[in-house]
């Protein structure tokens, strides 16, 4: 029980290993096939974005959008955790807000010129949440249907 089998190894190099080939994949080259850039948002803007896109899947987000609105869930989670100890009101919050997450995280991975089912990798492998962190940080791809056109 003390030692590493060679299935425990094999286990370890699928959760650690196949995830890190996905990292270094690069995304499709040439224009992004999501649209435009998105326009750079204040802290206000970020939010009415997040609600009015509740469930539009479709397009891209800058970076400041979703992380406004990431820090402006946050803090409504933090104040509801005060308000109620019963949990009840942050549950509320947690449903209400979890399609919109879903919306916001494919059109933050779009703006990086990736497919929005990349969020699954979160979810399958450990290492996965890291990965998807790291792109989410990520600047936007450059919209080259311009040049694209002209070449």
């Amino acid at each position: 029980m003390g030692s590493f089998s060679l299935f425990h190894w094999l286990i370890v190099l699928i959760l650690i290993g196949v995830p890190l080939i996905f990292v270094f994949k690069k995304p499709l080259v040439g224009p992004n096939r999501f649209g435009g850039r998105p326009p750079a948002m204040d802290f206000g803007q970020a939010i009415a974005s997040f609600f009015k896109n509740y469930v539009n899947f479709s397009g891209r987000a800058s970076r400041s959008e979703f992380w406004y609105s990431f820090l402006f869930a946050f803090l409504v989670s933090i104040v509801l955790y005060f308000v109620d100890r019963s949990e009840t009101l942050r549950l509320i919050w947690s449903l209400a807000t979890f399609l919109p997450w879903i919306a916001m995280a494919a059109r933050r991975l779009h703006d990086i010129n990736r497919s929005g089912w990349w969020q699954l990798l979160g979810l399958l492998f450990p290492i996965g949440s890291v990965i998807l962190l790291v792109w989410y940080c990520r600047a936007s791809t450059m919209d080259d249907s311009r040049e694209a056109v002209f070449a």
